[in-house]
């Protein structure tokens, strides 16, 4: 990569990043999100405006999705936001899709400005699994998506496996099917808000813990948990 031109890009992508942090500290008050009437407002004019403007709605959605993603946001709140909007079903659809798009665009920035950086500070602590994944990387890449990137925050599982060298495509569908069924957990935890928001219900904690739509995505999420652990457990132990 020219010289010029990565300085130029990492300039862009700090200035971004430093604007995103700004107007999202500056102009969203989180105290609105104990608010009961204003989540049930915000989310009728949201859906509202989705079902006048569907296309439009997804396609903005999935590129702020994307966004988010490369400028090192949490994917969680999303896909608790994308199943609240669209459902479990799309919902899942469009964040894995652009979870993994975004995570692949972070992947590749990192890797050209940070490499070093991470191999110097990192790679002692994971270079232990390189055998592991050299093997199959498409695999246990998935795996490491599937168990939750070991703890890690999502940003710095979308970043550290550079060290790896892992290919893209096999980054991109690693982490496509590695998603899946967390994102599915989270979308349908929102749908089942976006129903209880939708009839009316208040959001204390005995209603949502005894909502079908909702203490079923709690359940599967202590499943995953399990089920990682187990795997990590098999194929991690010797490491």
């Amino acid at each position: 990569m020219n010289k010029n031109f990565k300085l130029i890009l990492g300039v862009i992508y700090t200035i971004c990043l430093v604007i995103l942090l700004i107007v999202l500290f500056r102009y969203f008050d989180f105290n609105n999100l104990s608010d009961y009437a204003f989540i049930q407002e915000t989310s009728r004019d949201l859906i509202e405006y989705k079902n006048k403007n569907l296309l439009f709605f997804v396609i903005s959605f999935f590129i702020f999705s994307v966004l988010w993603v490369f400028f090192l946001g949490f994917a969680s709140p999303v896909a608790l936001v994308a199943g609240f909007i669209f459902g479990k079903w799309y919902g899942t659809i469009i964040s894995i899709f652009a979870f993994s798009l975004g995570s692949c665009l972070l992947y590749l920035f990192a890797k050209a400005y940070f490499y070093r950086f991470i191999e110097k500070y990192f790679s002692s602590k994971i270079i232990k699994y390189q055998e592991l994944f050299n093997k199959n990387e498409f695999i246990y890449f998935m795996i490491f998506r599937l168990t939750g990137g070991a703890g890690l925050p999502f940003a710095l599982q979308n970043i550290l496996p550079i060290i790896f060298n892992i290919k893209l495509k096999n980054y991109f569908f690693a982490t496509l099917l590695g998603l899946t069924p967390a994102v599915f957990i989270i979308t349908s935890f929102g749908t089942g808000i976006e129903n209880m928001i939708d009839n009316n219900k208040s959001l204390n904690f005995f209603d949502i813990i005894t909502e079908p739509e909702i203490y079923y995505p709690i359940i599967g999420f202590f499943v995953i948990l399990i089920f990682s652990y187990f795997i990590k457990q098999k194929l991690f132990k010797k490491y």
